[in-house]
C-alpha cells in the first residue's frame, strides 16, 4: 500500500507517534517517497520486522559513491558534493564486509565494555564540572549547557581532538548530518560541503601532529594502523574520525534532551528517578525507546528479492526502517505508549541491529546514565522552562533548545 508521511509537519513533529501507531496497525509495510527524487521506497512499521531486516543479509546498505547508480536506479551524483561524500565515504555505517570487517575491527578496540566503563569517573567529572554554575543560574538549556558540550568533550578525549574545539566541532557536525534529512535545501547542500571541507583540513592537521608526535589516542592508532592491505589511507582515517565524532554524540545528546522532555511531562516518573525507586541504569533503557533519537535507517535489497508480509521487494530497492515505530509496536512491548522507566527492556531498536549495531552503543548508554544520575542528585527539583519547540528535522529526532529551571 501507499501510504502519505508528512514528516516535516510540525504536528507530525511534535508528536509522530499517533500516526506511527495508526499507519503500524494498518500495514507492516508501505510505499513512500524517499530522498532519491521520486524513487519510491518500502517502510517498515513493525518490531519483528524491522529486527529482522536489520540483522538479515539480503539486505544491506550502498556505498554511495563507487555503486553502479544505474543499475541500482539512483541519480548521479553531483559533483560539488565530492567533499560530503569523501567524508562519508568510509563511514562504518555505509560500509559492507569486507571494508566494514576491518575498519570496524580497527575501531572497535576504544568501545569496548571494560574500556567504556573505565571512562566512568571522568564523565562523572566533566557532568559535574558543567552542572557547577547551572545549581547557580537555576536556569539552563540541556541541550547546549550539558548534554552537547559533555557528549562532545567525551568523544573528543577518546579519540584525541582537543575539548577546547568542541563547539567548532559540534556545529560542523550539525552542518553535515543535516544532509539526513529528507527536506534538505540548497542552503544545506552548501553549507554541509563547506563544513565538510572545513572539518577535513582540521582533520589532517590533527594527523600530522599525531604523526610527528603519537599519543595514546584513538587517531594516532589510525595514522599508524596497519590491515591486509597495508596502512589507512588519510581519506580513510579523516572519514573515521569526522563520523565517530559526529555518531559520537548525536544518539546521547538527543536521547537525553528528548528524555528529560518526557520526564517533565512525566513528573511522577522523575521522582520514581530523583527517590531512588529506580536506577538510571535502569532508566535510560526506557528513554531510548520511548521516542527514538534516530528514526529512520536506510537499507538496500541485494538479493534477488526480499519479502515482508506477502509483499516483495525487488533487487535494488530500499527499505526504511522506521525505529521509533517499532519501539511502539504492542506486538512487541506491553502497554507501549506508556512512559515507564523501571520498564529497562533493552530489546528496542534504536541501536540498530546485525553488523551495523551501533558501536558506541555501550558509551552512549554510560553517558545518559551519567548525565541523569547527576542531574536527579544534585537539580532533583526541576520543571521545563519556556515550551520546546522540535527543529524541522525528522531523522534526528531531538532539540536545539530545551529549557529547565529549579523549583
Amino acid at each position: 500500500m501507499t501510504f502519505v508521511l508528512d514528516a516535516y509537519d510540525p504536528e507530525f513533529l511534535r508528536d509522530p507517534y499517533p500516526a506511527f501507531d495508526r499507519v503500524r496497525e494498518e500495514t507492516a509495510i508501505f510505499r513512500g517517497k524517499g530522498r532519491e527524487g521520486d524513487r519510491a521506497i518500502w517502510f517498515l512499521t513493525r518490531h519483528a520486522d524491522v529486527r529482522r531486516a536489520l540483522r538479515d543479509r539480503r539486505l544491506g546498505r550502498i556505498d554511495q559513491p563507487t555503486v553502479d547508480r544505474a543499475a541500482w536506479g539512483l541519480p548521479p551524483l553531483r559533483e560539488e558534493l565530492s567533499p560530503y561524500y569523501d567524508v562519508e565515504h568510509w563511514a562504518l555505517v555505509w560500509l559492507e564486509p569486507p571494508n566494514h570487517t576491518k575498519i570496524r575491527r580497527l575501531v572497535s578496540k576504544a568501545f569496548t565494555i571494560r574500556r567504556v566503563a573505565g571512562l566512568r569517573p571522568r564523565i562523572v567529572e566533566l557532568a559535574d564540572r558543567l552542572l557547577d554554575p547551572i545549581v547557580e543560574r537555576g536556569r539552563f538549556d540541556v541541550v547546549n549547557d550539558y548534554a552537547a558540550p559533555l557528549s562532545v568533550q567525551v568523544i573528543a578525549e577518546l579519540l584525541g581532538v582537543p575539548i577546547e574545539d568542541w563547539r567548532q566541532m559540534l556545529e560542523w557536525s550539525s552542518l553535515i548530518t543535516r544532509m539526513y534529512e529528507y527536506n534538505i535545501t540548497a542552503a544545506d547542500t552548501s553549507a554541509a560541503v563547506t563544513a565538510s571541507v572545513e572539518f577535513t583540513e582540521y582533520c589532517k592537521d590533527l594527523m600530522d601532529r599525531r604523526r610527528s608526535r603519537p599519543r595514546d589516542d584513538m587517531i594516532t592508532a589510525l595514522c599508524f594502523a596497519r590491515t591486509e592491505d597495508g596502512t589507512l589511507t588519510d581519506t580513510q582515517i579523516v572519514s573515521m574520525i569526522i563520523t565517530l565524532l559526529n555518531a559520537g554524540h548525536e544518539a546521547s545528546v538527543n536521547t537525553l534532551a528528548n528524555g528529560m522532555s518526557a520526564l517533565m511531562q512525566h513528573p511522577d516518573q522523575w521522582r520514581l528517578l530523583t527517590g531512588g525507586n529506580v536506577t538510571p541504569a535502569t532508566a535510560v533503557e526506557e528513554l531510548f525507546r520511548w521516542d527514538a533519537p534516530i528514526q529512520t535507517f536506510d537499507r538496500w535489497v541485494v538479493a534477488d528479492r526480499y519479502e515482508v508480509d506477502g509483499q516483495t521487494i525487488g533487487q535494488y530497492e530500499q527499505v526504511t526502517v522506521l525505529l521509533g515505530c517499532a519501539n511502539r509496536d504492542p506486538r512487541h512491548f506491553q502497554d507501549p505508549n506508556s512512559f515507564r522507566i523501571g520498564r529497562g527492556d533493552p530489546t528496542h531498536v534504536s541501536f540498530g541491529g546485525g553488523i551495523h549495531h551501533c558501536l558506541g552503543a555501550p558509551l552512549a548508554r554510560l553517558e545518559v546514565e551519567v548525565a541523569l544520575d547527576r542531574l536527579a542528585t544534585r537539580l532533583p527539583r526541576l520543571r521545563l522552562g519556556q515550551e520546546p519547540v522540535r527543529p524541522s528535522r525528522f531523522v534526528l529526532r531531538g532539540f536545539n533548545f530545551l529549557e529547565l529551571e529549579v523549583i
